[in-house]
């Protein structure tokens, strides 16, 4: 069928059929199909959606558009896993997820993406360990994968090159926000990847993405659907955005967070929930565990022992990082300034606009507002106190971590104006919202 019947279809409401959805994949990939034809394509499906048996064969034919990793060749023999998050505020989770499960006896080949807008990318945050590569060729990519047991790094440019391309004109016509969109866009590269199961962490709240919970929830269902219904068993959880996330936000200092976690030494009680709720749901789905409640015995097993905090010790070497980064912790970039940030009352912290923190974080230089911006990774919050928690004269809301004077100034004045503070304690919330399979 010619691209323009395909587009004149869906603008009408009709459904395509898949050899219709892999024809026009396939013609976006080569260059047949025009960028015209492509974001009205994708302006098409945002105001009339898709079915899941579409999104299934979107999400497919996007998988196909480039190499597609075969671990089974590549010489693993376990079940390979993955998960991703939809973003968050201080959301080091898959730094100390990816290592965890490979501790378990799983096979993590962790594909992620850099910041952009309010939220931290996971590549920004490793990328902040000196030498260590999140651009690396799919022979290294595999080799760390088969031999460490978990990688993290960036998408290479032969993994689901359909999504570049439609991503790319997405988000200059104002269809990023496409259900059907966004679900083919997370599912190809994670098919693409050679994932055999997956766990989504979709975040709600002020620091989220999805701000709403039937946003958040709907999402969830669209992945989860998709995932399943192309043969990828797939579960998700609607975790708390409305608070920082652990006590670190910020690229180096989310780097020392997640090692002190993985050594033991300090785990902040609602990252640790966060990680190890979809730990256990990753650890069922793959089938390394019977169930729930000894998938979460098997992690904290892996934790207590330092299994975990070996796998990613050893993860950082291999991609170009320190020998051992546990025992060179010194090597992560450091703010010259670093000064507390007290409240303009004494009280309990009552409630926080999550994504005016990133904001401010971005302020510091900590982030970026363009693709191709330079970040300084040294900057940030640390020692972020939690919703409930008291703060006064002598206890300050956080630490910031500044390249200057004036940043520190900025900074402080920005989380002054985030965090609330009153004299009640606030209704407690659990982090793990909601679980959608």
């Amino acid at each position: 069928m010619l691209p323009q019947e395909i587009i004149r279809r869906k603008r009408d409401g009709g459904v395509l059929a898949a050899q219709d959805i892999r024809d026009f994949i396939a013609g976006l990939t080569d260059g047949r199909i025009s960028e015209g034809q492509v974001a009205a394509f994708a302006m098409a499906v945002f105001l009339r959606g898709m079915s899941t048996a579409e999104t299934v064969a979107l999400t497919l034919a996007m998988r196909d558009s480039g190499t597609v990793l075969d671990w089974r060749k590549l010489g693993v023999d376990g079940p390979v896993v993955d998960k991703h998050s939809t973003g968050g505020i201080g959301d080091k989770v898959s730094l100390i997820l990816g290592p965890l499960l490979a501790a378990c006896g799983a096979f993590v080949p962790m594909i992620s993406g850099r910041g952009l807008g309010h939220t931290g990318g996971t590549l920004d945050k490793l990328a902040a360990i000196p030498g260590y590569r999140v651009d690396v060729d799919e022979a290294t990519f595999s080799r760390v994968v088969r031999d460490v047991g978990c990688a993290i790094i960036g998408a290479t440019k032969n993994l689901a090159p359909a999504d570049r391309r439609l991503y790319a004109i997405r988000d200059v016509t104002a269809t990023v926000e496409s259900l059907p969109l966004i679900t083919a866009s997370i599912l190809s590269k994670k098919f693409a990847e050679g994932t055999q199961a997956l766990v989504m962490d979709v975040k709600v709240g002020s620091g989220a993405f999805m701000a709403e919970i039937g946003a958040a929830r709907a999402l969830a269902k669209s992945i989860v659907d998709v995932a399943n219904g192309a043969g990828m068993p797939t579960a998700a959880l609607i975790t708390d955005m409305d608070q920082v996330l652990g006590r670190c936000v910020g690229n180096a200092l989310e780097v020392e967070e997640s090692l002190a976690f993985l050594a033991s030494e300090a785990r902040e009680p609602r990252l640790a929930e966060v990680t190890l709720s979809l730990a256990a749901e990753a650890l069922v789905l793959c089938g390394l565990t019977p169930d729930i409640a000894s998938a979460r015995t098997l992690a904290d097993a892996k934790l207590a022992d330092g299994s975990a905090a070996e796998v990613f010790a050893r993860m950082v070497a291999e991609l170009g990082g320190p020998a051992d980064i546990f025992a060179h912790r010194d090597v992560l970039p450091r703010a010259p300034v670093v000064r507390p940030v007290f409240p303009a009352r004494p009280g309990f912290v009552a409630a926080m606009d999550a994504r005016a923190i990133g904001l401010a974080v971005i302020g510091l230089g900590g982030g970026r507002t363009r693709a191709d911006q330079g970040i300084d990774p040294r900057v940030g919050f640390s020692e972020f106190s939690a919703l409930g928690e008291s703060v006064d004269a002598s206890r300050p809301i956080c630490m910031v971590h500044a390249a200057d004077d004036a940043g520190s100034a900025r900074a402080a004045e920005a989380v002054r104006a985030a965090v609330m503070v009153g004299d009640a304690l606030p209704a407690g919330a659990p982090v793990v919202r909601e679980r959608v399979e």
